[in-house]
């Protein structure tokens, strides 16, 4: 089926046109413009047409694009998407150059290029910039992400496909090189970048270190994702920047007028953060579909996806609280379930769900979503337990724009915390099932560790949800405002959100504004209050204006599929063309389109179609699969879309996503998995009421016999009060560095034990550092 296209332009060593990418990253703040430029050149005695797709961050806003041929430099320009392609076939057919660049139908992260009539022996340089707003992470730290890897999307049965396959090719047949620099700026100083690539020191630009260079060192082989975390001092400050309108502009429109970007931080009681909810439907979903089975990260760990969302699952079951509510999904190509609705969290439904966790498998063939999330909204809420659902998914759907739509519909009903697992997942899909789900969206890529950064969306899940969400403004006399961001439908201690509005008209006197949000917190009405300069600011150029546009044009979109069937579908399709083409902004329905009209000479011979290759995380050639390096490249051809990791899963062909097939050992015998991590181990054995048994199994985690641990103990204490203050003293002695995993579980423990109104506590605490040989404070535990 797939034997002949898997890597074969470039395995006959056939020459690419593409021979380098150089990326110049701009930051200030948290705003990011990106400039890349893609240098061709046709070594063919042919002309040539070039087509290379490749991955955006899901919420960029593409400005500007434009190419150089020679001497000659053409500028392109936002149409209508079907009339830039009919002008782009025009051109083609007679004989003049042209390019076009335009976003997937079905996923807002995915862009293909083409490169029309390259002559024999002639190079084109193609300058594409865009504009995007970097993510807070738990760390605070702010994440810039320049995807090198575009993984197959799986497209669902009987869904309208798009019109690309995706095959590849050995990461060392990559036919261009990377070079990549970012730029950093901040009315705060920068007090760290760090990467998951090999960077070059950071360099000061002067003495308040508020400016700041930093490179990717030399030989960066572009095979996964260059990951950037940018750190400031005192970063959550709230902000407003307001920038001027264009000057060409006609005053009234998006770009004529001045635009705001505030950044708002609201502050919590601290009674509030600290009280964890004790009621909430918690619903897991799982990803199995083949690709899960890929290696978390390049280490040697030999850690896959599907084995850190098992342990990930663990740590979640044990930390939800008694008198809650779960169930978990798993789905591929089919979806399962362990209970057929959600069920009280007890001992007996925790211990039945981790029994088939512990059997989970990537193993379920492609990346169906739609399915199980249908029939989660499908069931009941229960009264007083506020549903809380987590996806876990490498992101690998080719219906992208349907899933979130699903999300939104029921938005009103739960809120959604995503994780994108691995290299590729896609920005698009995580995001927007938690922006729409009014949940926090995570990436765990590179050596990161799931486990924190889930445990920081359930905690974000235990905070009460934050309700009757407004914002108001007072402006002076003479200035109203225009909201261009949909209404904030999630609050979060410490998470920013994001407001862009548009200025109409003038004042004379005063040039200060002021906006108000209020919501209500478990019942208690709050505020926070921003006042703000109306004078704008120097130097922004119009990326405000574009970030602006695009989070107009994002939200148009959906309503525009929500309405598809009523009549006034058009209406809005037509509403974010004239935005698009305004701003100059991408959109689902608009296209880049450049043709150089100056060559006099129309370009002789028939054109050869090249596709382009792009760095991916999956590895296949011919009819088998063979080991092959992280981080293969991808070709891309033109036909229907599919995932064919996924597929071959279903042909119970077992692809390790980055490392090929998955092989049995000389011996036939499959390697032997690695012996758990002993926390993990500890954990697995807490009760779901918070306490630990004292038996061998506890005595083993604590690297210790069942006497050594049964002597030490105080005669008038009961035994699980004993075994459990043993299992939070060995956590605070040894395992602090990951207290953000275990912090929950923990608190649960404390909990149970005041409830036994246990004696001879602190006699405990010593007997248990005696054994274990550590010095807890028993303050420390919070007993």
């Amino acid at each position: 089926m797939m034997a002949n296209c898997c890597g074969l332009l470039t395995s006959q060593k056939e020459p690419v046109p593409l021979k380098s990418v150089e990326v110049e990253l701009e930051v200030r703040d948290h705003v990011a413009t990106v400039v890349s430029t893609l240098n061709y050149e046709n070594k063919e005695d042919k002309p040539l047409e070039a087509v290379f797709v490749f991955p955006l961050p899901g919420d960029a806003a593409v400005c500007h694009f434009s190419a150089k041929i020679g001497q000659t430099h053409i500028v392109a320009e936002v149409k209508e998407k079907q009339e830039a392609r009919e002008e782009y076939d025009d051109a083609l057919s007679s004989g003049q150059q042209a390019f076009l660049l335009e976003e997937s139908e079905q996923s807002p992260d995915i862009f293909s290029l083409s490169v029309g009539s390259l002559p024999p022996g002639e190079s084109a340089s193609i300058r594409l910039e865009y504009v995007i707003e970097l993510a807070v992470q738990a760390d605070e730290g702010l994440r810039f992400c320049l995807p090198a890897v575009l993984n197959p999307r799986y497209q669902p049965q009987g869904s309208e496909g798009g019109n690309i396959q995706v095959t590849s090719v050995p990461a060392s047949l990559v036919p261009y090189s990377l070079s990549f620099s970012a730029r950093v700026s901040s009315p705060r100083p920068v007090s760290k970048v760090e990467s998951n690539c090999p960077l070059d020191p950071l360099q000061y630009l002067n003495t308040e270190q508020t400016r700041a260079t930093v490179k990717l060192a030399a030989g960066h082989k572009f095979d996964r994702d260059v990951e950037l975390l940018i750190y400031y001092k005192d970063a959550h400050q709230p902000t407003a920047v307001v920038e001027a309108g264009q000057a060409s502009s006609k005053p009234g429109t998006l770009m004529g007028d001045p635009v705001v970007m505030l950044s708002l931080y609201p502050e919590f009681p601290q009674a509030v953060t600290s009280s964890v909810a004790s009621c909430g439907e918690f619903v897991f979903l799982l990803d199995r579909s083949g690709s899960m089975d890929g290696p978390m990260n390049n280490s040697d760990n030999h850690q896959t996806c599907i084995g850190s969302a098992r342990d990930t699952l663990l740590l979640l079951l044990k930390s939800v609280p008694l008198g809650c509510y779960f169930n978990i999904y798993s789905f591929g190509s089919s979806y399962e379930h362990i209970f057929p609705k959600s069920v009280e969290y007890n001992q007996k439904t925790m211990e039945e769900a981790l029994k088939k966790v512990d059997k989970m498998e990537a193993d379920l063939g492609g990346t169906e979503i739609l399915e199980p999330l249908k029939h989660i909204y499908s069931q009941p809420c229960i009264p007083n337990q506020p549903r809380q659902l987590f996806v876990f998914t490498d992101g690998e759907v080719g219906n992208t724009k349907e899933v979130i739509n699903l999300v939104k519909h029921n938005s009103g009903s739960h809120r959604c915390f995503s994780f994108g697992i691995g290299e590729g997942a896609s920005s698009a899909l995580i995001n927007g099932l938690a922006k729409e789900g009014g949940g926090h969206a995570q990436f765990i890529t590179g050596t990161d560790r799931m486990q924190p950064k889930v445990m920081q969306s359930l905690r974000f899940a235990l905070q009460p949800a934050v309700v009757d969400i407004s914002v108001t403004w007072d402006l002076p006399k003479g200035v109203s405002v225009t909201a261009l961001s949909p209404p904030i439908t999630a609050v979060f201690q410490g998470q920013r959100s994001l407001v862009y509005a548009q200025f109409t008209g003038q004042s004379s006197e005063a040039s200060e504004g002021c906006v108000t949000v209020k919501y209500s917190l478990a019942g208690h009405p709050s505020q926070n209050q921003l006042h703000f300069s109306l004078r704008p600011a120097e130097d922004t150029g119009l990326t405000v204006h574009r970030l602006a546009a695009r989070t107009l044009i994002r939200s148009l979109e959906m309503e525009e599929r929500e309405c598809e069937e009523e009549e006034d579908g058009g209406v809005k399709k037509k509403k974010v063309v004239e935005l698009s083409v305004q701003s100059g902004v991408s959109s689902a329905f608009t296209a880049f389109i450049a043709v150089n009209k100056g060559n006099s000479e129309a370009i002789q011979g028939p054109l050869v179609r090249r596709n382009v290759p792009t760095p991916m995380m999956m590895a296949c050639c011919m009819s088998q699969c063979l080991p092959m390096s992280p981080g293969a490249p991808m070709l891309m051809m033109d036909c229907g879309l599919e995932s064919y990791a996924d597929e071959m899963d279903d042909m119970d062909i077992s692809v390790n996503s980055g490392f090929g097939a998955s092989w049995s050992s000389s011996d036939g015998h499959l390697p032997k998995q690695p012996p758990r991590d002993p926390l993990l181990q500890l954990v697995s054995l807490q009760k779901a009421s918070g306490c630990w048994v004292l038996d061998p199994d506890l005595a083993a985690a604590l690297g210790k016999t069942s006497e050594e641990v049964e002597m030490p103990k105080p005669a008038s204490v009961n035994q699980d009060v004993w075994a459990t203050i043993l299992a939070l003293t060995w956590l605070h002695g040894f395992k602090m560095d990951a207290q953000e995993e275990w912090e929950l579980l923990a608190m649960k423990a404390v909990s149970w034990l005041r409830a036994q109104k246990a004696s001879c506590v602190k006699e405990c605490v010593e007997a248990g550092n005696a054994l274990l040989g550590c010095n807890v404070q028993k303050d420390a535990l919070g007993i």
